[in-house]
């Protein structure tokens, strides 16, 4: 994939931070991983746009672990999307305008032991934000 977006989280990923991607356009060559310094990801999001899915994992010691796989796909191939990530001490949760699409167990402990967020795309990436704030659109009560 050509365009990426690396942010380093000094001190490890804490709760009430969250990331906000902006992508050009909707394509199934774009993905979201959270790093550990070991090199293992902690958490891969990969909308599968060909099949209207979006599928959360993990990749540690060197193996992928079980797929979790959603069907709630509020976007729209080849037009510009936005997702949303925000974690807490269980799980993370991934949204789109409107709709959460995904809670993923998570796997690996600490929280701050995830150090580094790489977004990949074929396309552009508009916007990475990665802030402490509250959602945009997401943890109304779902």
């Amino acid at each position: 994939m050509a365009v990426q977006s690396k942010a380093f989280c000094a001190g490890g990923l804490a709760p009430g931070w969250n990331l906000l991607v902006h992508a050009d356009s909707g394509e199934d060559r774009f993905e979201t991983n959270f790093l550990l310094e070991t090199g293992d990801i902690a958490f891969h999001i990969k909308p599968r746009f060909s099949s209207a899915t979006v599928v959360g994992n993990a990749f540690q010691g060197g193996r992928w672990g079980p797929e979790q796989v959603s069907s709630i796909f509020p976007l729209a191939p080849g037009e510009p999307f936005e997702i949303e990530v925000s974690w807490d001490a269980e799980h993370f949760h991934v949204y789109a305008p409107g709709h959460k699409v995904l809670q993923f167990p998570r796997r690996q402990r600490p929280l701050g032991a995830i150090t580094r967020v790489r977004v990949l795309s074929d396309h552009g990436l508009a916007q990475v934000e990665l802030a402490k704030r509250g959602l945009s659109w997401g943890d109304q009560g779902y």
